[in-house]
């Protein structure tokens, strides 16, 4: 599935699901909890969410491991259980994929830092992620997608160790911020030396994801396309997080307002798109349709 999903990229633009984080709250996860320990105790309720999107409509669903590396998962005191944890993950998926539909293995940020700002050497996070990668690859992923990167040295690490660890195809989203001098990351990272770096670190399709909403987005895009000649990733966030009265995290952006700029993130480059945090499968549905009627 692995090839064909890449090449649909290069033919029409490719669907991904939106949040699994929320979704899983939704369901009972407390918040501070290891999402990824569902994978092994409470497996019907990851599968209902992937469901979910598939239902809604997209072409590919994100597996329940974004912080599914061992760094991340000693955090719970779960890092000896990192490959069985992304096998899961990703074998759940694979159980009830449709026909035709993909499976991307979610790799997301360690939550550390690398010498001289952290404790942890490269070596150490290309280890971590090549055995999130082998997981991944063993539970049934068609497609790794390392998301949310804030530190480019880190996401180059994603992407060795994640090359290292298996022969899937690998995508990589940063994750920007904007400021009047334009798009950068946490790090300082520009838009142009990640998307650069990435492609020859060997990724095969890169992008944007989270903190920006989707009107952001649309400028992000714009100024991503010119950096790179591979399929471009565009997954916003609904706006900006916060707590209502019940202490439950809302989003500042309707779904309404949200989709109405996907198709100006698709005229602005986007490959593949989908949402990050606050959006749910009401959000990939709508933007199913979107994309269905600009095919016609």
């Amino acid at each position: 599935m692995s090839l064909s999903f890449l090449d649909l990229a290069k033919r029409r633009i490719v669907l991904l699901d939106g949040a699994m984080g929320t979704e899983l709250m939704a369901r009972g996860l407390p918040q501070g909890a290891c999402p990824e320990v569902w994978n092994a105790e409470k497996p019907g309720l990851v599968q209902e969410v992937y469901r979910a999107y598939f239902a809604a409509g997209a072409d590919a669903v994100s597996t329940n491991s974004f912080g599914g590396s061992r760094i991340k998962l000693a955090g719970h005191g779960l890092d000896t259980r990192a490959f069985e944890l992304n096998r899961s993950a990703a074998r759940l998926a694979r159980e009830i994929a449709p026909p035709g539909r993909a499976v991307a293995g979610s790799m997301g940020p360690t939550g550390k830092f690398l010498k001289p700002q952290g404790e942890f050497t490269e070596e150490e996070f290309e280890s971590a992620f090549a055995e999130q990668a082998r997981g991944l690859a063993e539970g049934g992923a068609d497609v790794l997608l390392i998301e949310t990167q804030y530190d480019l040295r880190e996401a180059l690490c994603a992407v060795r160790g994640a090359r290292r660890g298996s022969v899937l195809p690998v995508m990589a989203t940063m994750t920007f911020n904007a400021v009047p001098r334009g798009y950068f990351t946490l790090m300082g990272d520009t838009v142009s030396r990640c998307l650069s770096e990435l492609e020859t670190a060997g990724a095969c399709a890169v992008g944007a994801n989270c903190t920006l909403n989707s009107e952001q987005m649309a400028g992000l895009v714009r100024a991503m396309r010119p950096e790179t000649g591979l399929p471009l990733i565009a997954q916003a966030n609904a706006g900006k997080p916060a707590l209502d009265a019940d202490g439950r995290v809302v989003y500042s952006q309707s779904l309404e307002d949200y989709v109405r700029f996907v198709p100006e993130i698709v005229r602005g480059g986007a490959n593949i798109v989908g949402g990050c945090c606050g959006t749910t499968p009401a959000f990939i549905r709508a933007m199913a349709e979107i994309l269905a009627r600009s095919e016609r």
